[in-house]
């Protein structure tokens, strides 16, 4: 199952659940993860510890999915845009998400 990181400035989540919902419901709309193999982490740090590029709003969120390799791409574009949408509803626009796959063969696993 997908091991997911989230980093994100403090102040703007009132409640990590529906975070934590929105990233599990993405991931078990477009990959097919079970909805109860919820391996999710909520890094919130200070503001002045966390920077993103120009024009990226106090929102910027950095997600960090670590995953079995082998999907296929049609299947990795479904995920990055259900998360984006899941976030989307919460206040994050589009571009404030950056998400990235860590690949590994299952034999790297334990």
């Amino acid at each position: 199952m997908p091991s997911t990181l989230i980093s994100t400035r403090a102040g703007w989540i009132e409640d990590p659940e529906v975070v934590f919902d929105a990233v599990q419901t993405a991931l078990t709309e477009s990959i097919g993860t079970p909805p109860k193999a919820r391996h999710i982490r909520l890094v919130q740090f200070p503001p002045d510890h966390f920077t993103s590029a120009e024009g990226e709003g106090e929102r910027y969120t950095n997600i960090e999915i670590t995953l079995f390799s082998g999907r296929t791409n049609e299947l990795k574009q479904a995920l990055f845009a259900a998360v984006k949408r899941n976030l989307g509803a919460l206040g994050v626009p589009e571009k404030d998400v950056k998400i990235i796959l860590i690949e590994s063969p299952k034999e790297n696993w334990s």
